[in-house]
């Protein structure tokens, strides 16, 4: 029985690279040219109905279920309660399997013998056991890699921004690191042969920094539509922590039912440090970064998206009086130590160029690159 994992590949894999439609010359159109937006119509079709059977075959996968002991008057009297599996945020086998005994039995309606009943029925469903090396292999060959724009950026990270993990940009402000999220809103969406993830974007942002008018210059530079791309980029405005931390609700609902590549979140960490404040709620403040980061993982792992992070940095009072480069420490502590996958440096060089460090990853060594923050978002540096 295949993962959620495995059926977003499949589907993934069978729609059009086409998506997003490349800027064409401002001609008479010629007959091939007529020719040719036929096909585009075609093609428009044919993904609409990959995008109906991608729907159709999640859902299947939750109503599987009603196939291996849970009846389907059962499963569809929760599906109208306030309180389901849904509305608390578990769209996907794999989720349910991911959570907690506990947290299952909060949800109205769920006795614990019938948590029960539903955890081993999910079991069946999804791989959750040991598997071996060479299957653990097989799996990562689904793993893209989402260009930054610079191709000395991509090299020491492996090509760009890896699905199916957490990466973190870390620096003080205007070290390219929204530039940096604006960039890869356009790239995600290119084909995946291009540099890109071949799907739609997500950006929760708390910083109120988002600028669609940025995306406009970055499109001209990939020759793409840029009202196709805008289209495609799913924009929350994030108030408070709890709010963004239920943000991620919704972000799996649409991500359950729709082709998405990448999810970035500008600051993860900025409405925590304004939420929570001095030493006496520090320890609360870390226990919900905590659940936040544990939930961007489980998003990342079973929906295969790349996950891209802004974190802020702090200054240490004895940084000064210390023998270290640069005494600024990025914010979070061991949490976002610990919860992110890949977690890049940035500062700031001459000019408009910067210098990206790779801080920690479990697969590269530590290395710089440099990059060039332009009109077209981040490219390589000219000089």
């Amino acid at each position: 029985m295949s993962t959620v994992l495995g059926h977003q590949e499949e589907s993934m894999a069978s729609a059009a690279t086409g998506r997003i439609r490349r800027k064409r010359s401002q001609v008479e159109p010629s007959v091939a040219d007529m020719n040719t937006e036929n096909d585009a119509e075609g093609q428009e079709d044919e993904q609409a109905e990959d995008r109906d059977s991608y729907v159709a075959h999640e859902i299947e996968e939750i109503d599987k279920l009603t196939e291996l002991g849970i009846g389907a008057a059962e499963v569809k009297k929760y599906a109208l309660r306030a309180r389901t599996l849904k509305d608390a945020g578990f769209y996907t086998v794999m989720s349910v399997m991911m959570c907690m005994r506990k947290t299952l039995l909060c949800v109205k309606g769920l006795s614990e013998a019938k948590v029960d009943k539903i955890r081993d029925c999910c079991g069946k469903l999804v791989q959750t056991d040991f598997i071996s090396g060479t299957q653990c292999r097989e799996k990562r060959k689904g793993v893209y890699y989402i260009s930054t724009g610079s191709s000395a950026l991509d090299s020491i990270i492996g090509g760009g921004i890896e699905s199916a993990s957490i990466t973190e940009a870390f620096g003080e402000f205007r070290c390219g690191k929204t530039q940096l999220s604006h960039t890869l809103c356009v790239t995600a969406q290119l084909p995946r042969e291009a540099g890109g993830g071949n799907g739609k974007v997500a950006f929760i942002d708390t910083e109120n920094t988002f600028r669609p008018e940025r995306i406009a210059a970055m499109c001209d530079r990939f020759e793409l539509h840029e009202d196709d791309v805008l289209d495609n980029i799913h924009v929350a405005r994030a108030y408070s922590s709890e709010h963004q931390i239920e943000l991620l609700t919704h972000v799996a609902a649409r991500m359950a039912y729709d082709q998405y590549a990448l999810l970035i979140v500008d600051s993860a960490t900025a409405l925590f440090r304004t939420d929570y404040t001095g030493r006496g709620e520090l320890a609360d403040r870390q226990q919900k970064l905590n659940r936040f980061m544990a939930s961007l993982m489980k998003i990342a792992e079973q929906f295969n998206v790349a996950v891209f992070i802004t974190n802020q940095v702090m200054a240490t009072p004895d940084g000064a009086m210390s023998f270290q480069a640069d005494p600024k420490k990025p914010i979070g502590g061991h949490v976002m130590a610990h919860a992110s996958t890949t977690r890049l440096s940035l500062r700031k060089g001459r000019g408009e160029q910067r210098i990206a460090k790779i801080f920690d990853s479990p697969m590269y060594g530590e290395n710089e690159a440099t990059f060039e923050i332009a009109e077209e978002g981040i490219i390589d540096p000219k000089d």
